[in-house]
C-alpha cells in the first residue's frame, strides 16, 4: 500500500522513468553499443553529453541495474550529482572512498556516475583524472554532461564519448501518448505539439508541463498549455505583432505593458515568439537584418539583467525604424 502510494505521488518523469535498455526510445546506436560493453564485460568510463532530458541519466541507470541486481545496487553503485558539490572535497571524499574499497560481494567492478559535471571546478576535475587512472581495475565512471567543453581534455580522453541529441517529436510522441492514456489525461492535438514545441527535445520538460498542465486545468489544450508556464499564447503576439506594425509608440507602449502585466509575461518570452513571427514578414533584406540585429541585442541586455521597461521601448523603436524604413522606400 505505501508503495503504491509512493508510486502515485511520484513525478511522473520519474515514474514513468526507463527501467532498461529496452525501454529507452531514442539513440538506438549508442544503446547497442553500450549494450554490446556489458555484454562482453568490456565496459570503459564513459562521458555521456548533451543537451538536458535527452536520456543520459535514463540510459546509465538502465546499464546500472541490468550490471547489477536490487540487492548489490546500494554496495556497486554510487550516484553523485556534481552541481551540488562542485569542490575538490567531494572528490577526495566520498568519491575516493568508494572507488579504493573493494565489494566481497561482487567480483568485477563499482560503478560511479557524476551527473552535472560541468559545474565541477578545474582542481575537482584534476583530481578526478588521478582517481580514474589508479583504480580502473575496480571502478568504472560515467561522466554525465551538458557541455563538453566544459570538461577538461585529460578526463574526456580518458573516456568513451557518446553525444545524446534532442528527441524527435516522433520519438517523444509515442510515449507521450503512452503516459497520457495511463493517466487518463485529457489533450487536444494542438495542446500535444505546444508541448513538443516548448519541450524542443527535452523528455523531461515535455512531461513535467504535461503533469502541470494536467493538474492546473484538467485539460491539456494549446492556451492551457501555454496559460500554465506563463507563456505567451499565439493570439497574444499576433497583437502584439500587430501593435507593433500599426500604432504609435504611446499606444503601444501600454498595451504591451498591460498585456505583461494580465497574463504575467516576460519581455524575453514575448520577443522569442515575435522573433518568429518576424520571419514571416516581407521586409526588404537591409530591414529585416537591422531589425533582427536590434533584437539580438535586446535580447542580450535582457539576459544581462537589464530594465525590461527600458527595453521594450528599444524593441518598440526598432519596429518604428522600420515602418519609416519601408514608408520611405515606397
Amino acid at each position: 500500500m505505501v508503495q503504491q502510494e509512493k508510486s502515485i505521488n511520484l513525478p511522473w518523469v520519474e515514474k514513468y522513468r526507463p527501467s532498461t535498455l529496452n525501454d529507452l526510445i531514442s539513440h538506438e546506436g549508442i544503446i547497442r553499443t553500450i549494450s554490446k560493453f556489458i555484454k562482453e564485460d568490456q565496459v570503459p568510463h564513459l562521458l555521456f553529453y548533451g543537451p538536458p532530458g535527452t536520456g543520459k541519466t535514463s540510459t546509465i541507470l538502465a546499464c546500472a541495474r541490468q550490471l547489477y541486481t536490487p540487492a548489490q545496487f546500494p554496495s556497486m553503485v554510487l550516484e553523485l550529482n556534481a552541481s551540488d558539490d562542485r569542490g575538490i572535497g567531494i572528490v577526495r571524499g566520498p568519491i575516493l572512498t568508494f572507488a579504493s574499497t573493494r565489494t566481497i560481494f561482487k567480483s568485477g567492478f563499482k560503478l560511479i556516475i557524476l551527473d552535472e559535471a560541468d559545474a565541477m571546478t578545474l582542481d575537482a576535475q584534476n583530481a578526478l583524472r588521478r582517481i580514474i587512472e589508479k583504480y580502473t581495475d575496480n571502478i568504472r565512471f560515467c561522466i554525465l554532461s551538458n557541455y563538453l567543453n566544459k570538461i577538461i581534455p585529460a578526463l574526456q580522453s580518458r573516456c568513451t564519448r557518446f553525444r545524446f541529441g534532442p528527441l524527435s517529436p516522433e520519438q517523444i510522441l509515442p510515449r507521450l501518448d503512452y503516459i497520457c492514456e495511463q493517466e487518463s489525461v485529457k489533450i487536444s492535438d494542438d495542446g500535444k505539439q505546444a508541448l513538443l514545441k516548448l519541450g524542443n527535445g527535452d523528455m523531461r520538460k515535455t512531461l513535467n508541463v504535461l503533469q502541470s498542465t494536467w493538474f492546473a486545468f484538467k485539460d491539456v489544450t494549446e492556451d492551457t498549455v501555454y496559460t500554465c508556464i506563463g507563456h505567451p499564447l499565439r493570439s497574444d503576439i499576433e497583437n502584439i505583432l500587430n501593435w507593433l506594425l500599426t500604432e504609435d509608440t504611446d499606444i503601444c507602449y501600454k498595451n504591451i505593458q498591460e498585456l505583461k502585466k494580465l497574463k504575467g509575461l516576460a519581455l524575453a518570452d514575448i520577443l522569442t515568439e515575435v522573433h518568429k513571427f518576424v520571419h514571416r514578414i516581407e521586409f526588404p533584406f537591409e530591414v529585416m537584418a537591422k531589425l533582427l540585429d536590434k533584437m539580438a541585442d535586446i535580447e542580450y541586455r535582457l539576459s544581462r539583467g537589464a530594465n525590461e521597461n527600458i527595453q521594450l521601448t528599444g524593441l518598440i523603436s526598432a519596429f518604428q525604424l522600420v515602418r519609416s524604413s519601408v514608408t520611405s522606400d515606397q
